[in-house]
């Protein structure tokens, strides 16, 4: 990791910059293959599927027996940790339920808003190099308890043109309606446009690799909603004296092993707390199966000292990370104060595996800076507002002359006319 002193406030920009290749660099790509989809829809989608994930597919579609089948292949302790995740992501999220709102904002004049589930839905759930069946618990939970009708999940399958039995498991416990053996770009296009295998949908779900992110955001041009840009992972820890440094290294190593675009960064305003956790660092990194991976994640890593918590503060609302580690005394200041995060996880004992797993809140969050305008996805995420009005005679009477004056104004005599109409016969 990079090692950072006291970095002048115009450096910042710099020093924080993500390791993610531009917009434009991948664009092109994405384009290439949406056309190509939209034109010639699954052959395309074989195509692609054989070039990127070096799977020759028959069909994508994975039928009711392999979804039931799989159950066999996880082993009941694997089943009891899915189920405890799965029943606090469900109690979490179904507490964010609101009631409809009314309000009669004069006599005569109701209007309220109620929520509506948004239909059908895309869930892209990340395979490669490692299948990530907690977002499948975190996406397909949620759609549930929202109402979601449709709820279609399309994942890489290996080269063997297979999906882990763990995704398949969870699947069938979360309700999803179809599963389907298609990743990347091609997964996103499919859902956009519909293909002979892949039903389009309203609403793209989930995290993925630069190309992933940059394929919803291109989907969104054809109609298609997306939750938001969630790309590579990304970690920011804020750290003083009081931190454990052996728990600081782990929580950024944890990060760091999801793939060499990931990034993590230290902020602290002890000196001695950044070396130690530097050796912690290192030593840790030496056991893991993923060692390779975090080396090149922990390249483009930042260590940053600085001299006050005030400072601390500014940088990470600046960066405005995925995840955000509170491990100091003054807890408190950085709660209260942080406006830039996608989930904050607060004291020693809060590690960020928790809320990747089990603890309930949401895992699929904005990343490179989105957080600045972005929220995670929560039950609203798979919910449309919908409001409504009733207007009685009355109603129309005392409210009818602004109505008619505004519309006047504005050079809109139809408008107008919608309402002199009405008050005529009154």
């Amino acid at each position: 990791m990079n090692y950072i002193e006291n970095p002048s406030k115009n450096l910042w920009t710099e020093i924080l910059k993500r390791p993610t290749q531009s917009v434009n660099t991948i664009e092109q790509t994405v384009i290439q293959l949406f056309d190509d989809i939209k034109r010639n829809g699954d052959k395309a989608i074989s195509k692609y599927t054989e070039l990127f994930d070096g799977a020759s597919l028959s069909h994508f579609l994975v039928s009711e027996s392999e979804l039931k089948s799989a159950s066999k292949y996880v082993t009941a302790e694997l089943k009891e940790a899915i189920q405890q995740a799965k029943s606090n992501i469900e109690r979490f999220h179904a507490a964010q339920k609101t009631a409809p709102i009314k309000v009669e904002t004069q006599p005569g004049v109701l209007c309220w808003q109620e929520k509506r589930a948004i239909e059908n839905i895309g869930l892209y759930i990340p395979g490669g190099s490692a299948p990530l069946f907690s977002t499948v618990l975190m996406l397909a939970v949620p759609a549930q308890i929202a109402g979601c009708k449709e709820i279609i999940l399309c994942t890489p399958p290996n080269k063997d043109g297979q999906i882990a039995n763990e995704i398949l498991y969870t699947a069938a416990l979360c309700g999803v309606t179809k599963v389907i053996m298609v990743g990347g770009i091609q997964a996103v296009a499919g859902l956009t446009f519909g293909t002979e295998s892949i039903p389009k949908v309203n609403k793209i779900f989930g995290p993925g690799n630069q190309f992933v992110t940059v394929a919803k955001q291109m989907a969104t041009k054809y109609g298609v909603a997306i939750d938001m840009p969630a790309g590579p992972s990304e970690l920011l820890v804020v750290a003083d004296h009081s931190a454990n440094a052996s728990y600081v290294a782990s929580d950024l190593l944890s990060q760091a092993e999801h793939g060499a675009d990931s990034q993590v960064i230290l902020v602290s305003t002890s000196k001695a707390l950044i070396k130690a956790v530097e050796r912690e660092l290192y030593k840790q990194l030496k056991a893991l199966p993923r060692q390779e991976i975090a080396e090149q994640a922990l390249a483009s890593s930042k260590l940053i000292l600085v001299d006050s918590h005030a400072i601390a503060l500014d940088l990470i609302n600046e960066y405005g990370p995925e995840h955000l580690i509170i491990c100091t005394k003054n807890e408190d200041y950085y709660c209260t104060n942080v406006v830039n995060a996608g989930s904050v996880f607060i004291g020693n004992f809060t590690p960020e595996s928790a809320g990747d797993y089990a603890s309930g809140t949401n895992h699929t969050l904005p990343t490179n800076g989105f957080s600045k305008a972005y929220s995670g996805v929560n039950l609203d995420s798979f919910m449309k507002s919908m409001t409504f009005q009733k207007i009685t005679k009355s109603g129309l009477r005392t409210l009818g002359k602004a109505i008619e004056l505004m519309a006047e104004a504005e050079g809109l005599q139809a408008h107008k006319n919608a309402v002199s109409i009405r008050l005529k016969d009154l």
